[in-house]
């Protein structure tokens, strides 16, 4: 091995989580750990697009703590969810915290019934706690409401008493396309995404401006929609928003090289996911990526990156760190 001290590259490491298996802290740990193990200085940025972990790669760099409280899930049950707050008053809330796809339930996992009144909860109890400017990442979601839950939740809370509303997105859908885009996967079939879609299209008449026009609505089954119509929220790139919160533009400026991660690297990665707000992002630095597998569908995105690592445990993460870390320039 060269010498250690000889090599000093700084690697800024900032991989999404291995959906279902590694978290993007344990990702970023093994392979920060492995390029620091070759002599490259490691900066570790476990990064999240908006969906499910938003709230863990936010915590260190908002400065939040978590809050835990009562609330219900998509189907009216008792559920316990945890939200972020800041000293500031900002509050980060996941949709998937208690309007998730694979929240905890014991009956029936009605496509129709769910809702997103939990959340709402959650909203109104940020609100209740000071909260000011309140962030929801709208990944993950079993619902498909329009947002007509979280609504009445917050309505009859009181509102948002002032505070303002961003909703994160990594999607272009709109409003009443909502259920045929997303509704199959929350366990829907084609009758039922036809009645969800006529669903949402009555809604849309009913709120204070029509979100059937407007790109990223139908993000959460049209949560992000009802939010937009109901209460002006912005609606903002998950991606563009972490990297934005977390310092990566400064980061980049020291970095010699970059690496990204995620479980499956495919086609659908350039389409508004974290790796792809990075790439934009880069600049000169090299990025390598190490991830669970690759698609067939990759296509010429291959060629965006340095290298592309195929890294399904811990051990081989590491070892790919200390690859990178050995001939990153």
């Amino acid at each position: 091995m060269r010498d250690q001290w000889a090599h000093r590259v700084t690697v800024l490491v900032c991989p999404d989580s291995f959906k279902g298996t590694f978290t993007a802290a344990e990702v970023a740990d093994a392979i920060a750990g492995g390029a620091e193990e070759s002599g490259a200085t490691a900066v570790r940025l476990p990064v999240a697009d908006g969906g499910e972990g938003t709230l863990a790669a936010l915590t260190r760099p908002l400065g939040l703590r978590h809050v835990t409280v009562e609330a219900r899930n998509p189907w009216g049950a008792p559920h316990t969810a945890t939200f972020g707050l800041s000293a500031n008053g900002t509050a980060v809330i996941e949709i998937a915290a208690a309007g998730g796809v694979t929240t905890p339930h014991d009956g029936p996992r009605d496509p129709v019934a769910a809702d997103t009144y939990g959340t709402g909860m959650l909203i109104a109890a940020a609100v209740r706690r000071g909260a000011r400017r309140i962030v929801v990442t709208a990944g993950g979601s079993a619902t498909t409401d329009g947002g007509i839950g979280a609504i009445a939740a917050i309505e009859e809370s009181g509102g948002l008493g002032g505070a303002s509303l961003t909703v994160l997105t990594d999607v272009t859908t709109r409003y009443v396309d909502a259920s045929r885009v997303f509704g199959p996967q929350k366990g829907a079939d084609p009758a039922t995404v036809e009645f969800l879609t006529r669903r949402l299209a009555d809604t849309a008449r009913t709120l204070p401006r029509d979100p059937s026009g407007v790109d990223g609505t139908g993000a959460a089954g049209g949560f992000s929609g009802g939010m937009w119509a109901q209460y002006g929220a912005e609606l903002r790139s998950g991606a563009e928003y972490v990297l934005d919160s977390t310092g990566f533009d400064a980061l980049v400026e020291r970095a010699g090289a970059i690496v990204v991660g995620e479980g499956r690297l495919d086609g659908q990665t350039r389409a508004g996911k974290i790796i792809s707000a990075i790439l934009g992002r880069a600049g000169a630095a090299p990025v390598y990526a190490v991830v669970g597998s690759v698609g067939d569908d990759l296509g010429d995105y291959r060629s965006r990156f340095a290298e592309i690592i195929v890294a399904s445990d811990i051990d081989a993460m590491r070892a790919a760190g200390r690859r990178i870390g050995a001939i990153a320039p």
